[in-house]
């Protein structure tokens, strides 16, 4: 009997593992650092863990990092089946809520009950947003895509016409709560591009 079951907790793993190779195929606003094409969510959430793991001496002396990073490895399989919403695109945000909830109950309840249960927390820690973890992903989780867009000449900037006082209000006040001493120098990064453009 214990056989059987540990059978049956391996097989959903590796269907689980075998769907969340749909995350490569949601394409994200943001570039790649060439420009040369858009990222996917799959590649996104390899160089969210990354930045996580570079940037550690940043994090705040209550962070567990290596729990940030399970978070960033696990907080957008959901747009697998909600798709990934542009920070800068005006959406239905209760809509789009709800649409990732489901995905995390279908996608998370493909596992084993304790392990859905552990990944399910995660996630819901990370949109939550409150705890010193949660705060340091969601900061790596918006820097990225600031490196990304900087490097390719604007990427979606231009898609969405953005100016520097949105940059500010929808991300930098985020950046800023989880590394605090990364902000003030990715802006002075930023602030040159669109002060060219009088955005």
């Amino acid at each position: 009997m214990g056989e059987r079951m540990t059978d049956t907790a391996l097989s959903a793993r590796l269907s689980f593992l075998t769907e969340i190779d749909r995350l490569k195929g949601v394409l994200r606003a943001s570039p790649v650092a060439d420009g040369s094409r858009r990222e996917n969510s799959g590649e996104h959430s390899w160089h969210v863990a990354m930045t996580a793991l570079v940037l550690a001496d940043h994090a705040g002396p209550d962070v567990r990092v290596e729990r940030a990073v399970r978070m960033l490895l696990v907080h957008d399989i959901v747009e697998i089946d909600a798709g990934d919403v542009p920070i800068h695109l005006e959406v239905d945000a209760g809509a789009q809520a709800e649409k990732e909830r489901a995905a995390a109950d279908r996608l998370f309840g493909m596992l084993p009950d304790g392990q859905a249960g552990e990944m399910r927390a995660l996630w819901e820690e990370f949109e939550a947003g409150e705890s010193a973890d949660a705060r340091y992903a969601r900061a790596v989780d918006r820097l990225q895509p600031l490196l990304l867009n900087l490097a390719a000449g604007g990427g979606s900037w231009i898609d969405y016409d953005v100016t520097l006082a949105q940059i500010d209000a929808r991300v930098g006040a985020r950046v800023a709560r989880g590394l605090p001493d990364v902000w003030p120098e990715m802006r002075a990064m930023l602030a040159p591009w669109f002060e060219a453009r009088g955005r």
